[in-house]
């Protein structure tokens, strides 16, 4: 399962390895007429169109001041001729000596886009002239992804310091949503099962709960603790069946549900604010009274016990 990070390192070694060859070529033909402006305008508007997606080329020498014109397919703008290029975002990084180095996405002065640049150093005889920058617009590098399926897996974080500094100050006041806790539990876990609700949050000292259905998940619905208690409720939203490729089983609900409440009661200090569930990838999120905030698998969760969260977070 990829991060983030390795999905974004994917994307632009595939850019790189697209590009490489036909960036090279110019390089080496610009290398014969350097730095000749007409020339290298010349060279890179034949070139343009062999390298896929590039919607801007120029050239710069070794000092970051552009001697080519801002070159498109059909363009020449002789204006950014001698410009001082050694601002430029990607400028920040090490330049390349020889191959192909790509920057981070940053907006485009020229286009008012978020782009991506790649440097080919231009080279002659050993010794570096300077670079041939292609601009790459994102929307045309990523109009064909897929999204990836996100990580799974136990992520805690530290809340607002402030609030974990005195903690051991405050006492947890008893809300109406915790005077009738299991009548929450109980209608959630009604909804979630028979009436395609796929996320549901619980905001216990608030009193409220939000829920997304699979019928409607663009908005979500927040419901008082009138709301939530009332059996009338399941009239509201049709019956959806469970999900089929849903990653949490009905059973597992109403487990989930029940360790929810005894962390809510498990101790005066330190004790559960709000917490989520999703069954269709799996994960659920609590956050304590101590602002610390949790983000695990399911049935991880139900695999540990009262002790690992007080001990913990009495150490927070």
């Amino acid at each position: 399962m990829a991060s983030i990070q390795q999905t974004i390192l994917e994307k632009k070694e595939a850019l790189a390895a697209a590009i490489d060859a036909p960036m090279a070529d110019l390089a080496r033909q610009c290398a014969q007429v350097w730095p000749d402006a007409d020339a290298l305008d010349h060279i890179l508007q034949h070139g343009i169109g062999g390298v896929p997606n590039c919607h801007l080329l120029y050239a710069w020498d070794v000092n970051g001041i552009e001697i080519s014109s801002l070159v498109t397919g059909t363009t020449l703008d002789k204006s950014w001729r001698g410009k001082d290029l050694s601002r430029r975002p990607y400028l920040k990084n090490h330049l390349p000596f020889k191959g192909i180095m790509l920057s981070s996405v940053y907006l485009s002065e020229p286009t008012k886009q978020l782009c991506v640049t790649a440097l080919q150093a231009v080279s002659h005889k050993q010794t570096l002239m300077g670079f041939i920058a292609a601009d790459f617009a994102v929307n045309d590098i990523v109009h064909d992804s897929l999204l990836t399926i996100p990580e799974t897996r136990w992520q805690q974080f530290r809340g607002d310091p402030a609030v974990r500094g005195t903690v051991f100050m405050q006492q947890r006041a008893t809300s109406l949503l915790d005077e009738h806790i299991d009548e929450v539990n109980d209608l959630i876990e009604n909804l979630m099962c028979e009436h395609g609700v796929f996320h549901s949050k619980i905001h216990y000292s608030s009193g409220r709960c939000s829920i997304w259905l699979l019928d409607d998940p663009y908005n979500y619905r927040i419901l008082s603790v009138e709301e939530i208690i009332n059996p009338d409720i399941c009239l509201a939203y049709p019956l959806h069946p469970y999900p089929k490729d849903a990653k949490t089983t009905p059973s597992q609900i109403r487990d989930v549900l029940e360790e929810f409440k005894a962390l809510r009661f498990a101790d005066e200090t330190i004790y559960l604010r709000s917490s989520s569930l999703n069954i269709m990838n799996g994960m659920l999120g609590l956050t304590f009274s101590c602002d610390g905030s949790h983000y695990m698998p399911i049935q991880e969760f139900l695999d540990k016990d009262l002790s690992f969260w007080l001990g913990s977070l009495t150490k927070q």
